[in-house]
């Protein structure tokens, strides 16, 4: 089987856009399901509706892979579950170290995900010296001194970082100048890489602001505003400051309120 290091995924060769590729994953989830079903075949519109896209954009993407499906019969499941696979690189062993073995760092450690998508955690690295040999998910903790060496033995080209934000950008820097590719983040802080390096990030705490906001649209609309049945929700305080610079940043250039606000 082909490591990391030697067969990188012809995604960006072949011309395919970014967001067909943030949906590649969408979709094969999808007929992941369906295979374990056995479903031999699945149309356009069915799987769109898994994958939570419109069918003519599903359409868009799968003719980037040069699959256009069967009238009358659709999509063949397991042919598209090894074609998007490929795509991905999901057919090869990615060798993975994950950095920053805490609360977080364990569980990830944990996740039986990586093994059946094809990637392989080929270390768990920690700068805490009583961490060092302590098994987690049945894996030996090593110290952060001998990350280059590990990302070298074990042709490391991806890393999860899962450290406290303070020593993410050290990290990272270690991670890239020992060969490392790519990388996930998961510390709250935006991370600085040199071209040909990317940077996937996941930031849990803005995932639940976003929808802190969204539920905040849905139970209260506006602070003032009426309800349906005509009753006025309450209404919080704002302090003095705060509205003046509100009612300045909504001037015009002249200094006066425009007659048209933007939406």
């Amino acid at each position: 089987m082909a490591t990391g290091r030697t067969h990188r995924p012809a995604t960006r060769s072949r011309g395919i856009p970014e967001a067909t590729v943030a949906r590649l994953p969408l979709y094969l989830r999808a007929l992941t399901a369906l295979s374990e079903r056995s479903v031999p075949t699945v149309s356009s519109e069915e799987l769109a509706s898994a994958a939570g896209v419109n069918s003519a954009k599903l359409r868009k993407d799968f003719s980037y892979l040069g699959s256009y499906g069967t009238r009358g019969v659709g999509y063949d499941v397991e042919y598209l579950v090894y074609q998007i696979s490929r795509e991905l690189g999901l057919t090869q062993d990615w060798p993975v170290v994950i950095v920053g073995i805490g609360n977080l760092g364990a569980a990830l450690a944990g996740y039986g995900g990586f093994a059946s998508r094809g990637f392989r955690v080929a270390a768990l690295i920690d700068a805490d010296p009583a961490m060092t040999g302590k098994p987690v998910a049945g894996i030996p903790v090593q110290h952060s001194d001998d990350l280059e060496k590990i990302i070298s033995e074990d042709g490391v080209s991806i890393g999860v970082i899962a450290t406290p934000a303070g020593v993410a950008q050290q990290v990272c820097d270690r991670l890239v100048a020992a060969g490392v590719t790519s990388i996930l983040n998961f510390a709250p802080t935006v991370l600085s890489v040199p071209d040909g390096v990317d940077v996937r990030k996941v930031d849990l705490s803005i995932e639940l602001q976003i929808l802190a906001f969204h539920e905040q649209r849905k139970a209260g609309e506006e602070p003032g505003t009426e309800t349906a049945a005509g009753e006025a929700t309450e209404t919080v305080a704002v302090p003095p400051a705060a509205r003046a610079a509100e009612d300045a940043s909504r001037k015009g250039p002249d200094g006066d309120m425009p007659a048209v606000m933007p939406a």
